[in-house]
């Protein structure tokens, strides 16, 4: 949908602003990177040669009191190992090897693959995870793993994976702020929502269009329209039960006869009044109005050949989805899916050190618990990799800072402060609106939505290097629906600038730091 400047206005303008370490072959990572030859041991199995090592962990003590270098820097040092990707396989995988002292560094982004956190990112109730009786949202089941991953001294970067070179070694792992090399890899990048590639997808992408209910389904524009889920197993059916919540009917499009979700979620979906299902269907194109918007799909009975127009205003995919192997292609062997090959009842690839888990290489059972449990594999596998090959290097567990605290309730007349940066609610945002002369980031967020607790300390960050600068302000588009509606907003997360009262870029979705790095630096 398009936004006129107006009505942005028009909303805005609705409420005018009136301890020391061990004598072990252990050293501290606060001062371990670069890994000085004098002060790093290799890892020996016996006593005897830990006993050994003692001499060189007094030296690493010595070396502590001085300035530690960044972690991971160009050409500092080789780390024990990286993984690529996060979700459960990742975040697994991160706590066994950062328990086991291996210090591993962990690039949670990636940008064919979506958010950090993966699938589960964008799912609403996990049911089936142990340890959960009463059911965990899968964002807070991710934030969950991240938090222990970063106890136990994972260094965890939200950073898009653009190079992986796993002929040579060590191995090569660049991201898209830093080149790190490695003695192990542990691929978890797990796979990507297909789409069905309708001849006006494109069109209408993120404008009734979405893979991903959670994400979008809270917009305004969707609340009490007719709409439209097509798949027949877990993911689909979940998202048309999800999607009740806001529609005033869902209709779910299956191409089968019968619906492949569990038998739970097929008497959930067949006994909802507000859902009806449409077997021996499928979608061939999406229509649209003389304003541009969505208002139907074209559908074909796979029986019959008959053709019909079912009118919706929203379109979601659940159809499965494609593993997101692209960086590996031509150095690890693959299936014909692109499927990464292991071993079987191992995490072990066709290159030595080199390791895979999660969704990138489980084409048949691809649950949260399943991908976890070869993320345990896939750690523990490295470790006796390091050991063997005489690689490995420990670290003591780092003393964490404590964490700055999140913006808390909204902005109130009486504590608005417009020298303050970082802001949340309409009202704040009304205030900077008519009375900053900053560059203003506005982001649109709901409760539900996973990604949005992804994009949320990567425009931290941003934020911070651009202090005093700029101006940011968190909407929750279910606490400040009629702000969302008249910015248009279809989808979360959903980022606008503002300058001068002229709204002037919207970026959709999560995009990488240089991305709005580069967009502030050329309009502040």
């Amino acid at each position: 949908m398009a936004v006129t400047r107006p009505a942005v206005a028009a909303a805005l303008s609705a409420a005018p602003p009136s301890s020391s370490s061990s004598r072990t072959r252990r050293v501290s990572f606060l001062s371990c990177r670069p890994l000085p030859a004098a002060s790093c041991s290799r890892s020996r199995a016996s006593k005897a040669l830990r006993a050994a090592a003692a001499p060189a962990a007094d030296a690493a003590d010595e070396e502590a009191a001085a300035p530690s270098p960044p972690p991971s820097d160009l050409g500092r040092g080789v780390e024990n190992l990286v993984i690529i990707g996060s979700g459960p396989a990742g975040y697994t995988a991160a706590i066994y090897a950062a328990r086991a002292n291996l210090k591993p560094v962990v690039f949670e982004g990636y940008q064919v693959g979506g958010v950090p956190g993966g699938q589960l990112m964008t799912t609403t109730e996990v049911e089936n995870f142990p340890g959960f009786p009463d059911g965990i949202t899968g964002p807070d089941l991710m934030d969950k793993m991240r938090k222990q991953a970063e106890r136990w001294g994972a260094e965890l970067h939200q950073e898009d994976v653009e190079f992986v070179d796993v002929k040579s070694r060590p191995f090569v792992i660049r991201s898209t702020d830093r080149e790190v090399k490695s003695h192990s890899v542990i691929i978890a990048t797990g796979a990507t929502a297909k789409r069905l590639r309708l001849p006006r997808e494109e069109e209408f992408w993120s404008r009734g269009i979405s893979a991903c209910a959670i994400c979008d389904g809270a917009s305004p524009l969707y609340k009490g329209q007719v709409l439209a889920v097509v798949g027949g197993g877990d993911t689909a059916t979940e998202e048309a039960i999800y999607l009740t919540k806001y529609a005033c009917h869902v209709h779910l499009l299956v191409r089968r006869d019968q619906l492949r979700a569990s038998k739970a979620m097929q008497d959930r979906v067949l006994n909802n009044p507000n859902i009806t299902v449409h077997f021996n269907t499928e979608a061939v194109d999406v229509v649209g109005n003389s304003k541009g918007q969505m208002s139907g799909i074209q559908l074909r009975r796979i029986d019959t050949g008959e053709e019909s127009v079912l009118e919706v205003k929203g379109l979601f995919y659940g159809i499965g989805h494609t593993p997101n192997s692209q960086l590996l292609q031509g150095q690890i062997e693959l299936d014909s899916s692109g499927y990464i090959f292991v071993e079987e009842g191992s995490a072990k690839t066709s290159v030595d050190g080199v390791f895979a888990a999660g969704d990138v290489q489980d084409h048949e059972w691809r649950q949260a618990v399943t991908a976890a449990g070869s993320g345990c594999i896939a750690a523990l596998s490295v470790e006796r990799y390091l050991v063997s090959n005489d690689l490995l290097v420990e670290f003591h567990q780092p003393v964490l800072e404590e964490p700055k605290k999140e913006i808390e309730g909204k902005d109130v007349e009486m504590g608005f402060d417009i020298t303050h940066t970082k802001h949340r609610g309409q009202y704040a945002l009304r205030k900077l609106y008519h009375g900053s002369p900053r560059l203003i980031l506005v982001l649109y967020t709901s409760p539900t939505c996973g990604p949005c607790r992804t994009l949320k300390p990567i425009l931290n960050k941003v934020i911070d290097e651009y202090d005093e600068t700029v101006h940011f302000v968190e909407i929750d588009i279910e606490e400040d629906p009629e702000i969302a509606e008249a910015a248009g907003i279809m989808g979360t997360p959903c980022v606008q600038f503002f300058k001068n009262k002229e709204m002037i870029r919207t970026f959709s979705g999560v995009k990488m730091k240089k991305e709005y790095r580069e967009f502030i630096e050329s309009n502040k």
